[in-house]
Parts: structure tokens; sequence; C-alpha cells
């Protein structure tokens, strides 16, 4: 049974940061390509950054130099430092994962998903 459970968000104000942590269980969390997705009401889903299998990073230019995502193989646990947020950082942040399509983490699109927490900047 695949679980992903997210936790650190919260309200902050603008220009402070938070971390968010997702837990991951039931799969082999070091082959998993992982990433972060935000959604926010009356807004399309964003895919925020994801990270592949050896640790390479990528991130959606909204949060290029504010986000840095990292991974813990040992903890099974899934990161996203946020700094310098803004008010258009508030949103519903759901983790993520899926296996590699044919070696390659390709994109945000995932199988397995977490229930979200939710970032409000003010």
């Amino acid at each position: 049974h695949v679980q992903l459970v997210e936790s650190g968000g919260g309200s902050v104000q603008a220009g402070k940061s938070l971390r968010l942590s997702c837990a991951v269980s039931g799969i082999t969390f070091r082959r998993y390509c992982l990433g972060w997705v935000r959604q926010d009401p009356g807004k399309e889903r964003e895919g925020v950054a994801a990270i592949d299998v050896n640790g390479i990073t990528m991130y959606a230019d909204s949060v290029k130099g504010r986000f840095a995502i990292s991974k813990d193989n040992a903890k099974n646990t899934l990161y996203l430092q946020m700094n310098s947020l803004k008010s258009d950082d508030t949103a519903m942040y759901y983790c993520a994962a899926d296996l590699p399509d044919q070696s390659r983490c390709v994109g945000y699109e995932y199988n397995y998903w977490g229930q979200g927490t939710q970032v409000t900047v003010s």
C-alpha cells in the first residue's frame, strides 16, 4: 500500500520560509521520480519542483532561486524548502511519485499522490 503524507504547510507572511516534508512508504523510494505539484482554486495545477533517481532537479520558472527540492533515501522522505515566499505561492501542495519511464523522469505526471498540505502566504 503506497502512502505519501505531506506536512509542514501553514500560514506565513510574504518573505518568510517554510519547509514541506513528504513521508513515503510502500515503494522502493530511491527508484522513484518524485515531485511537488501545487494547485490553488481557480488556477491550473502547476508542477513546482521535481527530483529524479540520481538527484537531478528541475523547477518551475516561478520558483527558481527560491525553492529547493531534496530527498533523503535513508528516511524515505521528500522535502521542499521554500524561501522568499510570495502571495502567488498560496496553494495546496502535493507530493507525488512514479517509476521512471524508460529510465527517465519526465515532467510532473505521477501515479501516486499525497493528500496535500496548504500553504497560505499573506
